[in-house]
């Protein structure tokens, strides 16, 4: 049995149906029933109860956009799940962690790089996979494409090409991972099959939209106010993370040399996002 955290998110659920959808398993799981376990993240004895006498746990760390300085909330989760996963004691363990975990400094997905120390520690087989940025991201942009045949880009510049990945391609290779039998620690990469700049993902809205539309950068001087009139009462760490993926710190190590390459293309996301 595996214990799926965030199932119902994006990654989650695809990472679910690829399980399900392998053929042997699949039979069994389908006579049988998926186990359903509500647990909150920083329940610790919940998630101990939910992750006992599985072969392998998929850890997805809830998302924060706008955490209180030194990631109280983080650190909340990061110390349940190591006490649940040191209690239950499963098979193995697999992390969904994200592209700039490793970046040096403190950021948005610093986040990650907490849990991922913290779970290091853990005398269990851990596998942190490192996804690119969400292709699905694009989500905010289909009403302004499609209303106004603009979309308004935070990343720079327009023809900056960055790593990016769908969750679809997330959750086949998580399946895949989950799978494997390994030891000790390892860090697995993962981006889309070609890197993809904002100027590409206006073109890939015109495509499926078919009319114009072209990106438009938000100042970086306008980000702070912008965030805050959003409701964000803490928008330091995300503008450090979008500096970090501009300035070129938050990448894949060898600029992505070693990392997986998905299969899904950015219009594929696109016309899934645009149908709704």
């Amino acid at each position: 049995m595996y214990a799926i955290t965030g199932i119902t998110g994006k990654v989650g659920s695809w990472l679910a149906r690829t399980l399900l959808a392998d053929a042997r398993k699949g039979e069994e799981w389908a006579a049988l029933g998926c186990e359903v376990a509500i647990a909150a993240m920083e329940n610790a004895s919940a998630l101990t109860a939910a992750f006992s006498g599985t072969k392998a746990v998929f850890i997805l760390p809830p998302s924060d956009f706008d955490p209180q300085p030194g990631y109280p909330e983080a650190k909340k989760v990061i110390d349940a799940v190591v006490e649940a996963l040191k209690t239950a004691k499963p098979g193995k363990v697999l992390c969904l962690s994200t592209v700039g975990a490793d970046a040096a400094r403190d950021n948005l997905l610093s986040q990650r790089t907490m849990m991922e120390a913290a779970l290091s520690t853990l005398s269990l087989p851990v596998t942190f996979l490192r996804p690119g940025w969400f292709l699905e991201n694009a989500a905010w942009d289909v009403a302004t494409a499609r209303e106004t045949g603009v979309i308004h880009s935070f990343l720079i510049p327009l023809d900056k090409h960055f790593p990016m990945v769908a969750t679809r391609d997330v959750g086949r290779v998580a399946a895949k991972l989950i799978q494997e039998d390994w030891t000790g620690t390892r860090i697995v990469e993962l981006e889309g099959p070609r890197r993809v700049s904002p100027n590409d993902l206006a073109a890939a809205f015109a495509k499926i939209l078919e009319r114009p539309v072209r990106a438009e950068t938000v100042p970086r001087e306008t980000w702070e106010d912008l965030f805050r009139s959003q409701g964000m009462k803490y928008p330091g760490p995300r503008i450090r993370m979008l500096d970090g993926f501009n300035e070129g710190w938050i990448e894949f190590s060898g600029g992505g040399a070693k990392a997986l390459k998905g299969t899904v293309s950015v219009e594929e996301v696109v016309a899934s996002l645009v149908q709704g």
